[in-house]
Formats: structure tokens, sequence, C-alpha cells
């Protein structure tokens, strides 16, 4: 069967699932009205209810499975269990449906724009983390705000016509955030991330510049509308906004363009466009971002330009105004990026098509999935020491099995079910060396017991041997290799990689970190991450409200120092 069967053979079973699930709704009986519902809940009557449409639910499962089986050609465990969870959490939201995450996604997309958006969860073994109804509900709102607002409406087409007049407007019916996207494929989306969760912070609505793939890569998040800043925006090179430009809030602070009477208040009209630098080479003027009196006069602009190559939700946190919606948002602070990632970066077709292809070539029958992203910077090249790293980390802390050495032998023990007890999973790297080198280990010495033949399994899915800024097939290469390596279910990562940050959180895991210098065998080959939230790179060192230097570590319990950069910040549970 063709790959492309295959997709259209699943995406039926999902109809077929939901056809028949009214036939099956038809012998349980009929929820309460709401104005009942808090009465039911004092006697029985609502356990009954729930019990008898969970063993409806139970049979329409069973009734499916082989279905699913024949369909898919692989073990529908991941979908059962899922269904299972919800099941005995009671939960509404997740009624039959784990391809809506929880209630992160909403149904009602055309399947075929977007394979990947409903089918990924029958690739993934981890469910994730649960959001809030609260974030569910916030996402609702913002979905609505972006058709109301966004391009192609005639809000959208009044608020650029007062910025190409440069009019100011006091109380704009909708405003705006730009994520300018540059950098490496992981610095965007975590960047797209950022400004996403800073739009729904302060309702605005977030359009992403298209250049560098970001329209090529991913499914439209958003229903009925596009995230996409259409390319006639009348500010002509916005998108070569630097710490220079005239236009940054830190420039115009400095030079008082606008001023703070310390209450938010600008003595002046606020700008009709502002531009926010917030890269690695931003100012202390820059860095007043991170202020609540600077919020509170941002919160008037109707156009916000927005350059980051950084996560910087952390610094989001230490904003007393953001700190009780953000707490509502995310009970578990650990789970931001999680949620987030999994709501809005799903793979086009194109890029889907590659995942799936490897997935079922080397990973739908391996008991064990283990991913290792290796990333070498600067002018290093083929590292022995690293490849030691990477075996002495994933063979202590039993990743993979441990390698007996030349001339020895380890009977291999099948299972009652006659298939072999295998670990595999993807190695990414620019270079093929390290893989190479790691197949070699296992194919030329006998494994322990519990590896199975298939220990260090799969293949790499590409070597581009240098980051290709900018080039299409590069960029699709690297996202299938990001959303392959958050199908696993233990993640090695190379500590400071933007490329891993995203893995870990799409896989909700917390990922065995490597860190540079490569010289620490001896003790701590690698650890274990604290959290599975990005690392902040550039947080601002500054107190608002004393003016001065200040550890934004010590702000609040759940934001901390990076494991893998001492003086960068994460989100943690506390």
């Amino acid at each position: 069967m063709h790959a492309g069967q295959r997709t259209v053979q699943r995406d039926k079973s999902w109809r077929e699932i939901e056809e028949a699930a009214p036939q099956f709704m038809a012998a349980a009986p009929a929820p309460a009205p709401a104005s009942k519902k808090r009465q039911l809940t004092t006697d029985g009557s609502s356990k009954r209810w729930r019990g008898q449409m969970n063993a409806v639910v139970v049979a329409l499962v069973m009734a499916m499975l082989p279905v699913v089986v024949f369909i898919t050609g692989r073990r529908p465990a991941v979908w059962i269990q899922t269904a299972a969870d919800g099941l005995r959490r009671g939960s509404d939201a997740f009624f039959l449906h784990p391809r809506l995450l929880g209630g992160l996604l909403l149904d009602g997309f055309d399947q075929e724009t977007c394979h990947s958006r409903y089918q990924s969860a029958m690739y993934r073994r981890n469910s994730g983390r649960q959001p809030s109804s609260y974030l569910i509900s916030k996402l609702r709102r913002q979905e609505a705000l972006q058709r109301r607002c966004g391009p192609g409406t005639a809000a959208y087409r009044n608020a650029v016509e007062q910025l190409r007049s440069g009019e100011s407007v006091a109380s704009p019916e909708c405003k705006y955030i730009v994520s300018i996207s540059y950098c490496g494929l992981g610095n965007r989306i975590l960047a797209a991330a950022s400004a996403f969760l800073y739009a729904v912070l302060t309702d605005r609505v977030v359009l992403i510049d298209p250049s560098n793939d970001m329209d090529e890569l991913f499914c439209e998040p958003f229903p009925g509308t596009t995230w996409l800043m259409p390319r006639d925006f009348p500010v002509a090179g916005y998108t070569n906004f630097s710490v220079d430009s005239a236009e940054s809030y830190g420039n115009m602070v400095k030079n008082r363009v606008v001023r703070n009477d310390g209450a938010g208040v600008s003595t002046a009209p606020p700008p009709a466009l502002v531009y926010v630098h917030l890269n690695n080479d931003y100012t202390d003027h820059d860095r007043l971002f991170y202020c609540d009196e600077d919020q509170r006069l941002l919160r008037r602009v109707q156009w916000l330009v927005m350059r980051t190559n950084s996560y910087i939700v952390p610094g989001l946190f230490l904003l007393a105004g953001f700190r009780e919606e953000l707490g509502k948002l995310f009970p578990e602070p650990d789970a931001v990026f999680h949620h987030l990632g999994r709501y809005l970066f799903h793979p086009n077709n194109l890029v889907w098509g590659l995942v799936t292809r490897y997935y079922e070539a080397y990973l739908s029958t391996a008991q064990k999935r283990v991913g290792i992203q290796v990333r070498v910077f600067g002018a290093d090249s083929n590292s022995p020491e690293l490849v030691e790293q990477i075996t002495t980390c994933t063979q202590k802390n039993s990743l993979l099995p441990e390698v007996l050495g030349a001339g020895s032998s380890e009977p291999m023990t099948l299972p009652a079910s006659g298939r072999r007890n295998s670990t595999a999973g993807p190695v990414t790297s620019l270079k093929s060396w390290y893989y190479e080198r790691i197949r070699s280990m296992y194919w030329e010495n006998a494994a322990a017991a519990g590896g199975g033949g298939g220990a260090g399994g799969g293949q790499q899915p590409s070597h581009e041997e240098y980051q290709h800024f900018g080039a299409k097939s590069h960029d699709a290469k690297a996202w299938a290799e990001i959303y392959l390596l958050s199908l696993t279910d233990e993640l090695v990562t190379t500590g400071k990689s933007t490329f891993g940050y995203v893995a870990q959180g799409l896989a909700g895991v917390r990922p065995w970190v490597m860190q540079k210098p490569w010289n620490r065998l001896a003790d701590q080959p690698c650890w274990r991450d604290v959290s599975m939230e990005p690392c902040f790179h550039r947080p601002p060192y500054y107190d608002c409200q004393l003016k001065r230097w200040a550890d934004p570590g010590k702000v609040v319990p759940h934001v901390q120092h990076c494991g893998d950069v001492s003086w960068g910040l994460k989100t943690v549970n506390r």
C-alpha cells in the first residue's frame, strides 16, 4: 500500500468512528439539561449515566479496533490508551477525540489540507499533558479575534490605512503584533511561539513574517483566517529593523520620543507603530520591554513589530502584570511550549510525508524509541570524544543497550510474539559521521541482553553537512527531523540547541542533555533536565523597580537558571 493510500484510509477510519458514534449514542440516556446538572451531582444518576456512556464508548472502541488495525497496519495501543485515560478522568473534552489533544485543537479543519493536524496523536505514545480549561477558552477567544481582525477583514484594512497615514489611534478596534522570522528553524519556531503567547496576553492579532519558509513548512493554525503577514504591508523594510532603528522602543525611550510618567501613560499620543528589539544584542533601553510600566504604555500602540531569536516566555513570567493570567493559563509552568507548540506547529503535507515514511520504515515496530540530537557549534567537526560522550550517556542511563565488546556473544531472546525487543530512533545531525560511528559500534559488537538485534536501529534522516539558511529543502528536512525526535520515548539532546528545545517540548519529555565541553565523561556525560521547557538565553538582568542590575532567576520560584546555559532562564514546576 502506498503512503498516500494509507493517509486517505486513516482519515476514513476517523470518519467511520464519527459516523458510527450516533448509532451507539442512541442507546444511551440523554444528558440532563444544563439547568439540572448541579442537581444530578447530588445523587447517583450522574455516575450511572457516565458509567453507561463509558461502556458505550468502550464497546465502540472495541468494535472499531479491527478496522484500526487493518487500516493502519500498526498497533493501536496509543489510541486506545489515550481514549481509556480520558474515560477514567471523565473528561468531556477528551471524549473519543485524542486527536484534538485534550481540547487544544478545534475540530472542523479540512483534513486533506493538513494531514498532520489530526493524525499526529496516532503516532505518539506519550499523550502529553492536559491543557487547562482556561487555556482552551483563551485559544477559542484568540481564534475569534484572528478571524475578526485578521488579513482580509474590514478591521485589518482600516488598521493598515491608519498605519499608512501615520495616524495614531487612542483606542484601536484591533491591535497587532508582527513576528519577524529569521535565524535557524528552531529559533524561528520559538520566536513565533513567544509572539503568540504575548498576543494572547495582550489581546493582539499575531502575524508571522512569511519569509524564511514560514509559509511553506506549517499548516495554518487558526480556522477561517491566516497568521501570515500579507506581503503588501505598508511599512517598507520592516523585516530589516535592527537595534539601531529609530522605530525601536529602546531608541524612542532613549531619545525621549516617548515619555513614561511611571504609570504607563505617555505625555504624547502613542506612535502608530513601535518596533520591539529583543535580540541577543538588545540594549538596556530595549530591556525595558520586561518592565510593567513600559508594558502599560505599549498596550496603547496599535502595531508592534517584534524581532527575537530567543524563547522569551520566561521573561514574561517576570512581569507582575502577567503572572496571574499566566498562572491560570499554565498551572504547570514547565509545559508552556508543550501546549503552544502542539497547538501552533503542524507540519504541512510535504513534511508530514517525510515524517510518516520514516516512521513506518524504522519506528513503527520498535518497542523503545530513543532520539539522539547532535549539534556541533563553531569550528568543531568530527569528534571521537563526542561519540564517546553519546555512548556513555545512553548506556549509563539504560537508553541504549550496553556494548559487550568485540568477540563477545549474547544470545538473542525473542518474546512470545516472535518479534525482537528492539530499540530504534533517529540520530539527527548536520553530519553523518556521528550516526555512522554509533551504527558501526552496534554492528561490530554484541549488545547486552534487552537490546535485541535492533539496538541502535533506524537511519539518520538527513545530513546536510552545514546549516543552509533560507534553503527550502534544508528547512523541510530539519522540520521533519525535529518532529521525528518528538515521536520518541526518550531524548538525548545537545545543550544550547533550539533544535533540541523544540523537539523536547513537542514530545513532552525531559531530555538527557549533553553539555560542552566534551570532557565531562568521567562523572557526568549528560544529565536529566529539570524541565522540558526551552531556555531563554538572553534574559534581562534588571530590576525595574530599583532601576539596577538584578538576578532574574530569583524573582519567582518557578523561573530558574538553565542547566545548559547558566545565565539563561527556564520555567519549572515549583
